[in-house]
């Protein structure tokens, strides 16, 4: 995405901490382009479980790739920044925003993108909905999950310790509850009946952060 188009979408935004973050976010994390790859040109719904400010389906639209858009998140003040935004841009016809919590995921079946949202739940908590967001995959659909994974390395260091300012700032109260290893996320996405694709996806930071990818048998 170009610097105006990330600047654009800043714009959205009220606040100036919140507009810094889309602008650094757009520019350094290589997830929306990632996840942009494996859901554009398909008509199917996407699921965003822990949307935050709904800066993926921003990211979509601006690249022409929004599919039905569903966005939730269990902080109320990032969903009505995120709304405001929508309503800015003249999407909010288009897009949704929810306020809710996990276990309050729609029927509907297609995409599922859980970016940077499991290490603040419970191990159990992960187990649960990996188990509810494979339900939710449409035959021809993809659970997109980026998160950091629990390694002996200095990234995963590195990621643990921005995980520390981000509870310290309020911006994500409660903080990380467990950093899963790859075969932590592996297993039961196989279990489900899954295909499952695990490759680091860094981009320009130092964290510890990898793709995981996992469809239904074809």
């Amino acid at each position: 995405m170009d610097r105006a188009a990330r600047h654009r979408i800043a714009r959205l935004y009220d606040n100036r901490l919140q507009r810094l973050y889309v602008r650094s976010k757009l520019a350094n994390d290589p997830v929306y382009a990632a996840t942009a790859a494996l859901v554009g040109g398909s008509d199917l719904p996407l699921l965003d479980i822990g949307c935050g400010i709904g800066l993926l389906g921003q990211y979509l639209n601006a690249q022409g790739h929004l599919p039905p858009y569903l966005g939730l998140d269990h902080d109320k003040h990032k969903v009505a920044a995120g709304r405001h935004a929508l309503q800015r841009a003249g999407l909010d016809a288009v897009m949704t925003l929810r306020h809710a919590d996990v276990a309050e995921l729609p029927s509907a079946q297609g995409h599922v993108a859980l970016l940077d949202v499991l290490h603040y739940l419970s191990a159990m908590q992960q187990l649960t909905l990996l188990q509810a967001a494979a339900r939710h995959l449409a035959p021809q659909g993809c659970l997109i999950i980026r998160n950091v994974l629990r390694e002996p390395n200095w990234r995963f260091h590195a990621t643990r310790l921005e995980e520390f300012f981000l509870r310290t700032s309020g911006w994500i109260p409660g903080g990380a509850q467990h950093y899963p290893t790859a075969s932590e996320l592996r297993s039961p996405l196989e279990n489900a009946g899954l295909d499952v694709r695990i490759q680091s996806l860094r981009g320009r930071t130092p964290f510890n952060s990898y793709l995981i990818v996992a469809r239904p048998h074809r």
